[in-house]
């Protein structure tokens, strides 16, 4: 992929150099909160190989955000094809982040989302983009707020993915914006 330069981030794919912090962010478990795993290093390298991959073949994904000033990585963000997750349609395309908790309260996943949404509605041509957490998920939905999203209450889910142990996971609130309503909140 191009990197997608911001003020502040620079968003590209993953090197090497990014595999700390990427079993970090993944193994973490105030990051990883509202999620019922941890990955531990050998499974957050073969998910961040097949992520690389993914974004060397479509052209996006969900890529490393760089900080500009430092070349410092602090998580991820992109757009991704889902699959496998009903009742959410097959095809859908999710915008989706993680940062490591010291960067949470900065902006970086707005304003990386932001880019990525762009990207998605003027490069790739997407008529929606969507995106769903754990209903709890304060955190990512006000960024889904803040980016224009709406929620959606007639696709909120229980995610069939998510164990009956951890029945405070499965419920899911489903947000989305449309191209239209992108190009009239960003229209100068």
């Amino acid at each position: 992929m191009k990197p997608i330069v911001t003020d502040r981030l620079i968003l590209r794919n993953w090197e090497d150099r990014d595999r700390e912090l990427f079993h970090h962010i993944n193994s973490d478990d105030t990051v990883m909160e509202f999620f019922e795993f941890r990955r531990n290093r050998e499974e957050a390298d073969r998910v961040m190989d097949r992520i690389r991959d993914g974004i060397d073949r479509n052209g996006f994904g969900f890529a490393a955000i760089e900080l500009k000033e430092t070349g410092e990585c602090l998580g991820f963000a992109g757009l991704s094809i889902v699959t496998d997750t009903p009742p959410v349609p097959d095809g859908s395309i999710e915008i989706g982040w993680r940062l490591g908790a010291g960067h949470w309260g900065m902006g970086y996943a707005s304003e990386a989302a932001r880019a990525w949404l762009r990207f998605g509605f003027e490069t790739l041509k997407l008529r929606e983009i969507i995106a769903f957490a754990v209903q709890d998920n304060h955190r990512s939905t006000a960024v889904m707020k803040r980016l224009g999203m709406e929620h959606r209450p007639e696709g909120d889910f229980l995610h069939p993915k998510v164990g009956d142990e951890f029945p405070h996971l499965r419920p899911h609130v489903f947000y989305a914006i449309t191209r239209d309503q992108w190009e009239a909140n960003n229209a100068d």
